[in-house]
């Protein structure tokens, strides 16, 4: 059957509708997907597992009749189970790990009608900030293929921005779905905390720090997701019922005049690129105009007890992934089948006493307590994403022994996304700024806790006011 040649004049909602109009099959669809991701992959190792024959079965026996029936979409290959098929989570270490089961997340996705024919690119564990694993090779961004496509969600980002697909799961503990955004000039939201379920094998990520959702193309399309996947499921520790309303009719609702704060300063004290600076500059004027209370503020906190908190819930975390292998595989862990900075940071958690994990979950409730108090006052804070745009291939190396480099690379990188993750609520990367070189620097929004409706209204009043959709990348399914 002959590919659907205008597959990429649509975002996720508009293929569902074609498919919904029998004005496309999802054969069609899905022959169109496959031969977008085989002509661009080979230069951005997106994807780095291939699901065909499943997709191609899942569609002959018939997709549920769902609201994205018949939608090709690819999943991360990072703690998202789809039985049957194997999950890496990025490491050597869960070769041959085959799950039973769907994890619910998947199980929701799949029951919605999409079709999943592959599993994207992903750093060992999700643990950095750009997506370089060992086991899989490096992911490159389409807009510079010298240059990192973010993490640990960069497979999905570098699909999306690249045209394979319009919308890829991601998730994010520390920046994963903002950051790769920000990288692959897409939209990425983090979810409030307990919006979505991380059953049935998992109550909560990095002590409730972690969170799942996706990267996408347009607004309408995270939204329709988020409605899809969103809800409790028995026995979560986090629980936020549903909305009345969807949050796909958000989109396009007047937010009314926001009360919003920005800042450009790192948290940690280090500089921030004059591109990142004037990217959240624009976007505060942009918001300006578009009638909101725009003020120069942001929370007072103590940045260095989050981060260090944070990086001893993260170690801890670490190696009891490890250790899972091998109550899963019956394999132990080894310097020769995870990664260098992988193995130091389980080894750091192995030697943390019980106390100070506890001491590091109630210093970041404290953090947070610090944290939004600030959004009493104010609906969103503007941040940047990151400190600077796009790094190289191999500037922050989870193998380098240079441990003291790497860890000040990485957290010179990346200060600015940490706080939403320990707090809990939801926060955004928006592609509103490219570099003079063409590297996209996304700017983020956090809201207040559960309000992924404001951001929703925000985010697509800044689509309407500053289109991104048709701005596409070098390396694009759209031109091969």
């Amino acid at each position: 059957m002959a590919a659907f040649k205008e597959f990429g004049s649509y975002d996720a909602v508009g293929l569902a509708e074609l498919v919904a109009q029998k004005d496309v099959k999802p054969e069609e669809l899905l022959d169109a997907a496959i031969e977008r991701v085989e002509a661009v992959n080979p230069k951005l190792n997106a994807v780095t597992a291939t699901m065909y024959d499943e997709a191609r079965a899942t569609i002959e026996a018939g997709p549920p009749d769902g609201p994205f029936k018949g939608v090709p979409y690819l999943l991360k290959d990072l703690y998202a189970d789809y039985a049957g098929f194997p999950t890496t989570n990025g490491s050597s270490l869960y070769d041959g790990m085959i799950p039973d089961h769907n994890t619910t997340l998947v199980g929701r996705l799949r029951g919605s009608g999409l079709v999943v024919f592959g599993k994207t690119n992903t750093p060992e564990f999700g643990l950095t900030v750009t997506t370089e694993p060992r086991r899989l090779g490096p992911c490159r961004s389409p807009w510079n293929t010298d240059h990192s496509s973010g993490g640990s969600s960069g497979g999905a980002s570098s699909a999306v921005g690249a045209r394979m697909v319009p919308a890829a799961h991601a998730s994010d503990g520390g920046g994963s779905i903002r950051i790769p955004a920000a990288c692959g000039g897409v939209f990425g939201l983090k979810p409030t905390r307990g919006r979505i379920s991380l059953g049935p094998d998992m109550g909560e990520g990095w002590a409730g720090m972690s969170m799942q959702h996706a990267v996408t193309i347009t607004i309408r399309d995270s939204a329709a997701l988020l409605d899809v996947v969103a809800g409790p499921a028995p026995g979560d520790p986090y629980y936020l019922e549903k909305p009345e309303t969807p949050f796909a009719k958000e989109v396009g609702q007047d937010p009314g005049k926001l009360r919003i704060g920005f800042s450009t300063v790192s948290p940690a004290g280090g500089p921030v690129d004059a591109e990142c600076v004037t990217a959240v500059q624009n976007a505060a004027k942009l918001c300006e105009s578009l009638g909101h209370d725009v003020a120069e503020a942001v929370p007072d906190y103590d940045n260095e007890l989050m981060r260090t908190s944070a990086g001893t819930i993260i170690q801890a975390s670490t190696a009891s992934a490890l250790d899972a292998a091998k109550a899963f595989l019956g394999r132990d862990a080894t310097p020769e089948n995870v990664e260098y900075s992988t193995w130091l940071m389980a080894e750091a958690g192995r030697r943390t006493p019980a106390a100070d994990y506890a001491t590091a979950i109630r210093n970041i409730h404290g953090v947070s307590r610090q944290v939004v108090k600030f959004f009493e006052t104010y609906d969103v804070l503007i941040l940047p994403v990151l400190a600077k745009p796009p790094v190289p291939i191999g500037h922050i190396d989870m193998n380098s022994e240079d441990v003291g480099t790497y860890v000040s690379r990485l957290f010179e990188y990346s200060p600015f996304c940490q706080m939403a993750n320990a707090t809990g609520q939801p926060a955004m990367s928006v592609p509103l700024h490219w570099t003079p070189d063409g590297l996209p620097v996304g700017v983020q929004f956090v809201g207040r806790y559960a309000a992924e409706a404001t951001l929703f209204r925000l985010a697509a009043q800044l689509e309407q006011a500053q289109p991104w959709k048709d701005k596409k990348p070098p390396v694009c399914a759209d031109v091969v």
